[in-house]
């Protein structure tokens, strides 16, 4: 299907796909954050400030650091769980999740937390899910 005001569409190989606000995960690897101790308050207050940016035009969803200091645990589908995570599994590093019409305004904003954290960002599209 296809019509006006955000209609379902079907794409390629994929699920339904919503024409309308699409989520972004813009993120960095820790290891490719390098400051010195005198750049990381202004690297902070700088990146606060785009994310309040996002928040006051209301593309904001999620933002936030991995914890390197707790460990990751994996919940089987059994229900059991271990430390022992999924192999070649690492995930660490600051994420950021913005609801944005095009992919277009969200590299503007990737581009923007790149310059306020002085690291190249990564930027990846959540594929729409009618259910959530």
């Amino acid at each position: 299907m296809d019509g006006p005001g955000g209609a379902l569409v079907a794409r390629g190989h994929g699920p339904w796909q919503y024409r309308g606000m699409t989520k972004y995960l813009i993120s960095f690897p820790s290891e490719t954050m390098i400051l010195t101790d005198e750049e990381f308050p202004i690297v902070t207050a700088d990146s606060h400030a785009v994310i309040e940016e996002a928040k006051a035009a209301g593309v904001y969803v999620f933002g936030g650091g991995i914890d390197e200091g707790v460990e990751p645990m994996l919940v089987s589908a059994d229900g059991s769980v271990s430390a022992e995570i999924n192999p070649g599994s690492v995930i660490n590093g600051g994420f950021t999740v913005l609801e944005l019409p095009t992919r277009e305004d969200a590299i503007e904003w990737a581009r923007k937390l790149a310059i306020a954290c002085r690291t190249p960002q990564e930027l990846r599209e959540f594929a729409y899910d009618p259910a959530s």
